[in-house]
């Protein structure tokens, strides 16, 4: 069984003019919240568990979903005070088995990636970290890699990449062993791309990406929000999954 950890407990606060009293995760896209559109991706390619990090308005997320969503178990890893998404990922990993590749995930991201092929990819380079990667179309934006022949990352450049070039897409598949081998202190705010990835990238953990051409769509800003509905898949036999936004208010 594979499980996930979603990064769900941001503010928001591009989005607050969109999207005012709920937390980024829970953003209606075609009267659905985009989680349940994310969580539909994976859950198709065989995920059955999913840590969801949550924080801002974590009450919301939970009071909707619950403990289960269609065939996959829900458990949540509460940002009591702020932690970012470093600090979060090492609350959630607790909730974790301690010996299988686990997913991770940018709540606020949807990216088509096929899980057997990362997984594949991941395991060939024995990769402690696999970056789904995807062609940039707003320079400054995402954190920009430099990807070797292999697809072995050298470095690290965050928002220093130019139209076309490959950047990180936010979904990752991470071996066990990686997130224990910190020697950062959990239980304090920690960014990912700025704490985590260059202390674990300079300590020697592998770090690989893979290319992947499918949809991708960040919501973090109000104008991607609005055309989120034209790059998320239709599911309509899937609205039963969980109920509509209109029907919980």
């Amino acid at each position: 069984m594979t499980s996930a950890i979603i990064l769900a407990g941001g503010l928001g606060t591009r989005l607050r003019g969109a999207v005012p009293d709920l937390p980024k995760p829970m953003a209606p896209i075609a009267g659905r919240p985009f989680l349940a559109h994310q969580m539909d991706h994976w859950i198709d390619q065989g995920v059955r568990h999913f840590v969801l990090s949550v924080g801002y308005r974590h009450e919301a997320i939970v009071e909707f979903f619950g403990d289960r969503y269609r065939e996959a178990r829900l458990t949540y890893a509460v940002e009591r005070t702020p932690l970012g998404t470093g600090g979060a990922l090492l609350l959630a990993a607790r909730e974790l088995p301690p010996n299988e590749r686990v997913l991770l995930l940018n709540g606020d991201t949807y990216f088509d990636v096929n899980l057997d092929r990362l997984r594949v990819f991941a395991e060939q380079h024995d990769a402690d970290w696999c970056f789904s990667l995807f062609r940039a179309d707003q320079p400054g934006r995402y954190m920009g890699l430099q990807v070797e022949a292999d697809g072995r990352i050298a470095a690290l450049a965050h928002n220093d990449q130019a139209i076309g070039r490959l950047a990180n897409g936010g979904v990752y598949l991470v071996h066990p062993r990686a997130l224990r081998q910190t020697a950062l202190d959990e239980g304090r705010p920690l960014s990912l791309e700025n704490d985590l990835f260059p202390a674990w990238l300079a300590a020697g953990q592998r770090f690989y990406g893979m290319a992947c051409e499918g949809s991708f769509i960040d919501i973090g800003v109000p104008h991607d929000y609005h055309r989120a509905a034209a790059v998320l898949p239709h599911r309509a036999d899937l609205t039963t999954g969980a109920p509509h936004l209109d029907e919980c208010t």
